[in-house]
């Protein structure tokens, strides 16, 4: 299968079937493409020409393009559309798709949409999922999912499950419930198929099954779902009770989602950007870090000017060629530390003692200080430097290495403990603070040694 590439050509072809209403033209075009590759159409379009366009297409497909459309151009699209014309294309969307849509609609507008579907059960699992927080386990569960009885004969099942069947688009898993619908097991696809028609399923299910709790936060069930390979698990309520299932796709979304927030964290972007979002929103969200590198910088300064006359001294003027190489060295540690723990905070392998992970990073110092303070004084050499000021040079980076590491360790698991994003850690707030202690720590060291 060849990837779908939106062409210039492809592009103009639409534009110019709008301007003339080649209403026919354009339902023909768009009649075999699959509803990601109408998004990437529809993204590219002037918001009039993408209504126009949405409203001519099937329900069928537009419903599932809604999920796929750029945030901004759903919400003007959805804007366009009345309450029953959005309810129509909520009414073709799995449960936990609806929601997302439904979710980012006025409230006043939420009721509208959700009295006027015409499905009385799926608008009511719609309000259920709204009540849950949009980052737990119950606010990423769909309710569409096969779920038979104990109790119930084989034939009996295999007749219920054709019917359950019909409303979900894909059947990962049977789940095995009794009259509470408490969650009970497992169905094999395959001991269902070779057991007697007569017997119960009680007899045949699996009772070992993993599961998650409703309230359960959302990374924690993409952890759960990545240690074990699952592409569908339960979700159940205190009770035990089977209240949805979350698939595959919408832990991809997740992780997605957490991938590029923790990103723009590490690049000092406080809130969730994009390119295309006005200047006023980018300022919002760059503006706060870069104050933080003034203030920093700033700090600096104040350091360098406590260590003026010791500088002025003949002799030692040329440590100040220095201070860029020790700012650089002590924010790059940095950030290698904290992007090494972070990632491992993320995925659940940092454990045991902070203690004994910060003893790891004292030794990894050590030997990337020392390898680095070695080419330091063969750089002295070279270039005739008195041997006490490269030996200088070479202590004050090896001690730097050593403490931008240990900053660099210690605080994204700190953050972690209490509850704030680690990802934090890796952006300016590390880089900042190296720098300041990276140049109070040369000319501290260097003083000390020299003077």
């Amino acid at each position: 299968m060849t990837p779908f590439q939106l062409s210039e050509e492809l592009l103009e072809q639409v534009i110019v079937d709008i301007a003339s209403q080649n209403d026919k033209a354009l339902q023909t075009l768009f009649k075999e493409y699959h509803y990601a590759d109408l998004a990437e159409i529809f993204d590219a379009l002037q918001i009039e020409q993408a209504v126009y366009l949405f409203k001519l297409i099937d329900s069928e497909k537009t419903a599932d393009m809604l999920t796929e459309l750029d945030e901004d151009v759903r919400e003007s699209i959805l804007d366009a559309l009345s309450s029953e014309e959005i309810a129509t294309e909520i009414n073709e969307l799995d449960t936990d798709d609806a929601v997302d849509i439904v979710a980012e609609l006025p409230m006043e507008i939420q009721k509208e949409v959700i009295d006027q579907i015409s499905d009385t059960e799926h608008a009511d699992d719609i309000r259920e999922l709204l009540t849950y927080n949009e980052n737990s386990a119950g606010g990423l569960m769909a309710k569409e999912l096969v779920c038979v009885n104990q109790n119930w004969t084989v034939t009996r099942c295999v007749r219920e499950m054709r019917v359950q069947a019909q409303e979900v688009t894909r059947v990962h898993s049977i789940y095995v419930v009794d009259d509470q619908n408490v969650l009970l097991g497992r169905l094999s696809l395959k001991d269902l198929l070779t057991a007697n028609e007569k017997s119960k399923i009680a007899s045949v299910y699996i009772p070992k099954v993993d599961y998650v709790q409703v309230d359960i936060d959302g990374e924690e069930v993409a952890k759960i779902m990545s240690k074990y390979d699952l592409e569908a698990i339960p979700v159940v309520n205190d009770s035990k009770q089977l209240v949805g299932r979350i698939t595959i796709d919408d832990i991809v979304d997740l992780i997605k989602d957490e991938a590029e927030k923790d990103y723009q964290l590490a690049a000092g972007i406080s809130s969730d950007v994009e390119a295309d979002d006005s200047i006023i929103q980018l300022t919002k969200a760059r503006l706060p870090w870069l104050v933080l590198g003034l203030i920093g910088g700033l700090g600096s300064v104040f350091i360098l000017e406590g260590f003026e006359s010791f500088m002025n001294h003949p002799s030692y003027k040329a440590l100040f060629f220095f201070t860029p190489l020790i700012a650089a060295m002590a924010g790059n540690v940095g950030v290698q530390s904290s992007a090494i723990i972070v990632q491992g905070l993320a995925n659940d392998v940092v454990k045991g003692s902070l203690l004994n992970r910060l003893l790891k990073e004292v030794g990894l110092g050590l030997i990337n200080g020392g390898a680095l303070a070695l080419l330091v004084v063969l750089f002295g050499v070279a270039t005739q430097q008195p041997t006490v000021v490269s030996l200088t040079i070479a202590l004050s980076m090896l001690c730097v290495i050593i403490v931008s590491a240990l900053i660099g360790t210690f605080v994204p698991i700190v953050l972690n403990r209490r509850g704030i994003d680690p990802a934090i850690a890796t952006g300016p707030f590390i880089t900042t603070s190296n720098d300041i202690f990276g140049i109070f720590l040369f000319f501290y060291i260097a003083k000390w040694l020299l003077v």
